[in-house]
């Protein structure tokens, strides 16, 4: 395919993405953002084996010295531990303002290098390099950053946009199959929130993206690239409407939380919530049954569980006490007019809640 640029439209701190095959061998696409002939490649094991080399090779070509930092490999070492591995490395390495720090990974290593890159020296400028599918359609774009702490998923971090976004579809060839189709409950979400056209499509198209093609992966890419950065652009802090994008989060988080980070990839958990939600709006009369039978069928074909696991009732109110959206101590969530259209409510009765909850099978 050849590279497409979208733009993230937030006045003087702007931003590209660029999308394509081989675009981690094209330094010129990165030397705008390196004010220092110096960057600190911040990613984990498994992907450093992959694509640091290559990295560090292109970078080198240019001149700029790459202080390589590979961190442990899973969503369990997301912590105030782990950050501070980067900041010994950082300072050992005599990092300065201005040094860049890129992210290289999924939404992991983008998450923690990005709060990073926020609160070294109080900001250092800052490069996502997204491999897994996930990151490239949701989690690079759009500047949310964070750790998590036991209690709760992504509850300490920052606001901080990137500089550019790099998206390299050829990273998608190593990325193992699970991974994969976790990156698929985070496309599916653009279709249920935003865009019931792109719904169709993905109904019509599963198949061929289970399978890699090519072009059906370049344009999905794309158009979730598109529906972020737009959504970004209009609220950038999720004051109001951004907050459609966690659709399904609300119930997810408390299942990584519940489960154990890592034992359920988050976009499995995304979409086990995204069900719960749905089930939410049926209960609520906002959606018909066939449409939760269209969501739930389309996650089964990606190959996502479509049944959340049962932690009880109690459990799960616990852990969503402490969701990014509660306001005043009240619980709100996303929820579902139609296939295509989400908005954000608190105006939903414990006892709707409860049974939703109580409906997840015994076994589960």
């Amino acid at each position: 395919m050849s590279m497409l640029i979208l733009s993230v439209d937030l006045g003087e701190r702007s931003y590209p993405i660029y999308i394509g095959d081989g675009l981690l061998n094209r330094s010129e696409l990165l030397l705008p953002a390196l004010v220092q002939k110096k960057a600190a490649v911040v990613t984990n094991s498994t992907v450093a084996r992959l694509y640091l080399n290559p990295l560090t090779a292109v970078l080198g070509e240019q001149r700029v010295e790459v202080v390589p930092i590979v961190l442990p490999d899973g969503e369990k070492y997301k912590n105030w531990e782990t950050l501070n591995l980067i900041f010994d490395a950082l300072l050992s390495h005599h990092c300065e303002r201005k040094t860049a720090v890129i992210a290289m990974g999924g939404g992991v290593i983008g998450d923690l290098a990005g709060f990073a890159a926020a609160v070294y020296m109080r900001g250092v400028p800052f490069i996502q390099i997204p491999t897994t599918l996930l990151a490239q359609v949701d989690s690079s774009i759009g500047g949310k950053t964070a750790i998590n702490h036991p209690q709760a998923k992504n509850l300490i971090g920052a606001f901080y946009q990137p500089k550019l976004v790099l998206a390299d579809t050829a990273t998608l060839n190593t990325l193992p199959e699970r991974e994969f189709c976790a990156g698929l409950a985070e496309v599916i979400k653009y279709g249920l929130i935003r865009d019931g056209i792109f719904f169709e499509w993905l109904e019509s198209n599963m198949e061929k993206l289970l399978k890699h093609d090519s072009e059906a992966l370049a344009y999905v890419i794309k158009r979730c690239c598109e529906n972020k950065a737009a959504v970004v652009a209009a609220d950038e802090r999720e004051t109001g409407m951004r907050a459609i994008l966690n659709l399904g989060h609300t119930f997810g988080h408390a299942i990584e939380t519940g489960k154990g980070y890592g034992t359920w990839l988050h976009g499995e958990a995304v979409a086990a919530g995204t069900l719960l939600a749905a089930h939410l709006s049926l209960r609520m009369g906002l959606i018909r049954e066939s449409e939760v039978r269209r969501i739930t069928d389309l996650y089964r074909r990606a190959r996502l569980p479509v049944s959340a696991p049962n932690l009880g009732a109690e459990r799960y109110l616990q852990l969503m006490a402490l969701d990014k959206k509660v306001e005043s101590g009240k619980l709100r969530f996303v929820l579902l007019k139609k296939i295509g259209a989400a908005f954000l409510t608190a105006d939903v009765p414990k006892d709707v809640v409860t049974a939703t909850l109580n409906a997840i099978p015994e076994n589960a």
